[in-house]
């Protein structure tokens, strides 16, 4: 999944570098009433799902995994990183944003033998600056959501939108490895001068 130029592995090789984000979604289910409203995210009050999405250092993805609204970015991660490693044993180095901070850089050490580096603002941001390797989350997720059917999270079952997700991606990969290649540039020798 990764290019030996960007993640520093043989061509062919297994990639060794992964990002982790997670990012609301908004659900169009209409609730049927409000006890069954569904969880709300703790920040923004937004009720929905999240998704959650690795990908290599090349923004294609990895994994993703849809959990309710409501549940903690870090118990999602710890989840995501148990089954990333299950999948993908040769990673040992995965950035993530700063949900993923605290006792879950140790536990992923200790249990997982995962190296988890956490992407962090500079001292005295201010205002929006992208982050270094969080960007290429984003990325990946407009690439996803260029999918007009994952704009709006329609599925009653978070297996459903894992299942859509992955169809996304699956789709953008063959499109890569099947759009063809402008041939190579060449400069077409300089005419010699005519003499009159």
């Amino acid at each position: 999944m990764s290019s030996a130029a960007s993640s520093g592995c043989a061509p062919g090789a297994a990639p060794t570098r992964s990002l982790a984000s997670s990012t609301p979604s908004r659900c169009a289910l209409p609730p049927p009433s409000p006890a069954a409203h569904g969880p709300m995210t703790p920040g923004k009050g937004v009720p929905g799902r999240k998704r959650h999405l690795v990908v290599d250092t090349i923004g294609l993805p990895m994994m993703v995994m849809v959990t309710a609204a409501g549940q903690p970015d870090r118990d999602a991660a710890r989840e995501l990183l148990a089954r990333l490693r299950m999948l993908h044993p040769q990673l040992t180095l995965i950035w993530g944003d700063s949900a993923c901070a605290g006792r879950l850089v140790e536990w992923a050490r200790r249990f997982l033998r995962l190296t988890l580096k956490i992407v962090t603002e500079r001292p005295g941001q201010t205002g929006f600056k992208v982050l270094a390797r969080r960007w290429i989350v984003e990325r990946s997720l407009s690439w996803l959501m260029n999918a007009r059917r994952n704009v709006v999270d329609f599925e009653r079952k978070p297996s459903h939108s894992e299942a859509h997700l992955t169809v996304a991606a699956i789709t953008l990969m063959t499109r890569r490895l099947t759009r063809k290649r402008p041939s190579a540039w060449t400069r077409k020798p300089a005419s010699a001068p005519q003499a009159a």
